[in-house]
C-alpha cells in the first residue's frame, strides 16, 4: 500500500503519480524510493497506459534527501551505504526505462536527488520561479546515482558547472540548456502539461513506445553501418505492423485511426 504516493487516472490511458510528502517538501526516504519503484514497475506491466504524469503536492517538487534519512546515513557502514544507494539507483532506472513517456510537472524547488527524478522524465514542464540545484558538493558528496540522467538532460558542459558549483539555476536556464520543454506561470502549468499528454495519447500506442526506446538506443551511438541497418529494419517493421498499416490507411482515407476511439 502506498503511503507517500497517490496514483490516479486523470484521462483515459494516462496514469498520474503524485509525491505526497509535502510536510518535508517531498524529500526522498527509503519508503518513498520503494513505492516509486513498485509503482513504475506496475505501470510498465500495464499495456493500456500510454503516458505518465509525475507530479508532487505542496510547495516543492522534491527537496532531495530527507533530513532524518541523511542523519541515519551518517552512521552507516560502507556496505549499508552501498545497499542504500542501490535502491535509489534501481528506482531511477525503473523510471527512466518506463516503456511509455513520462511527463514531469515541476513546481517550487527541485534539489539534489529531485533533479535526478526530474531528469529521468521524457518531457519536463516547469512553473516560472522553479529553482534547480545539484547541492551534493555543499555536503561533501557527489550526485553519483543521478549523474547518468542529469548529464543526459543538462549536457556535459552545464553539468561540469553545476556539479562543482552547486549553484541554483532557474527553469528558464534549464530550458535554454534544452532540458525543460516548457516554462509557464504556475496557474497555466496543468493546461500546458495536459496539451502535451494529449498529443502523446493521440499517437499510435506501440509507435510511441518504440519512439521512446529509439531515442535511448540511438543517443550517443556512432553513425555506423550497424546503426543504419537497425534503423532501416525498424521502419520496415513498423510499416508492416498492424498499427502502422492502420495509421497509414487512416491518413489516406482521411479518418481517425482506430486507437483514438478508446
Amino acid at each position: 500500500m502506498n503511503t507517500h504516493l497517490a496514483l490516479d487516472h486523470p484521462f483515459a490511458h494516462v496514469t498520474r503519480v503524485t509525491l505526497q510528502r509535502s510536510e518535508v517538501r517531498n524529500a526522498f526516504n527509503p519508503a518513498l524510493i520503494s513505492e516509486l519503484t513498485r509503482a513504475f514497475e506496475a505501470i510498465a506491466a500495464d499495456t493500456q497506459v500510454r503516458a505518465v504524469i509525475l507530479a508532487a503536492e505542496g510547495p516543492a517538487f522534491c527537496a532531495g534527501a530527507d533530513l532524518q534519512w541523511m542523519q541515519s546515513m551518517a552512521g552507516f557502514s560502507w556496505e549499508e551505504n552501498h545497499a542504500d544507494a542501490q535502491a535509489l539507483t534501481r528506482m531511477l532506472h525503473t523510471l527512466y526505462t518506463c516503456p511509455v513517456p513520462v511527463v514531469g510537472r515541476i513546481h517550487g524547488d527541485c534539489y539534489g536527488g529531485g533533479v535526478g527524478l526530474a531528469a529521468v522524465c521524457d518531457v519536463v514542464v516547469a512553473a516560472q520561479g522553479v529553482q534547480f540545484c545539484l547541492s551534493e558538493a555543499k555536503l561533501g558528496l557527489v550526485p553519483a546515482t543521478i549523474s547518468p540522467y542529469v548529464i543526459r538532460a543538462l549536457g556535459a558542459q552545464a553539468s561540469r558547472r553545476y556539479f562543482v558549483t552547486a549553484e541554483r539555476f532557474s527553469a528558464q536556464r534549464a530550458q535554454a540548456l534544452g532540458w525543460v520543454a516548457e516554462v509557464c506561470p504556475i496557474e497555466e502549468l496543468d493546461a500546458v502539461l495536459n496539451n502535451i499528454v494529449g498529443a502523446i495519447v493521440a499517437n499510435g500506442p506501440q509507435a510511441t513506445r518504440r519512439c521512446k526506446r529509439l531515442v535511448q538506443e540511438v543517443m550517443g551511438q556512432a553513425l555506423s553501418e550497424s546503426l543504419l541497418a537497425e534503423t532501416t529494419r525498424l521502419i520496415a517493421d513498423m510499416r508492416a505492423s498492424l498499427e502502422g498499416q492502420e495509421g497509414l490507411q487512416s491518413f489516406l482515407q482521411k479518418r481517425a485511426p482506430e486507437w483514438t476511439s478508446s
